[in-house]
């Protein structure tokens, strides 16, 4: 007596499919590496006829004790300029926005050499303020 196999169809799992990406999804936005700087205190200095760029490459904060920032992480000012020419590569010019962020009681010693450091990595510098409100 012959008994005939039966063939089996493999196919992938349609069902299991939208899980999957959802965990994929939660994965990369978790280790996705943000430029997050909210955790910094600064108070910005007021400033009249502001505009706003529209690309940012990165995030420079001198904060309320003193501490340079570079997107969000504390970084010493001497290894400003080196950290900001990997971050800028080879842009050209109109695309190497560096926003700086200063407390608005930091003093020239602190703000000055992040300016010169910036200048060093070929950076385009953005000194982020807040509009002066006339009282009247």
């Amino acid at each position: 007596m012959i008994v005939r196999r039966k063939k089996l169809d493999a196919s992938v799992p349609a069902m299991a499919m939208g899980d999957i990406a959802f965990l994929l999804l939660i994965f990369f936005v978790i280790l996705a590496r943000a430029r997050d700087d909210s955790h910094l205190q600064w108070k910005p200095a007021a400033g009249q006829e502001l505009t706003r760029p529209t690309t940012m490459n990165a995030s420079v904060v001198v904060d309320k004790y003193n501490v340079t920032h570079l997107n969000g992480r504390e970084i010493p000012v001497g290894t400003l300029a080196e950290e900001l020419k990997v971050l800028l590569g080879e842009n050209p010019a109109g695309r190497r926005t560096v926003m700086l962020k200063v407390h608005h009681e930091a003093t020239a010693v602190y703000f000055e050499p992040v300016i010169e450091a910036v200048s060093e990595a070929g950076g385009e510098l953005h000194h982020i303020l807040e509009e002066e409100k006339n009282q009247q």
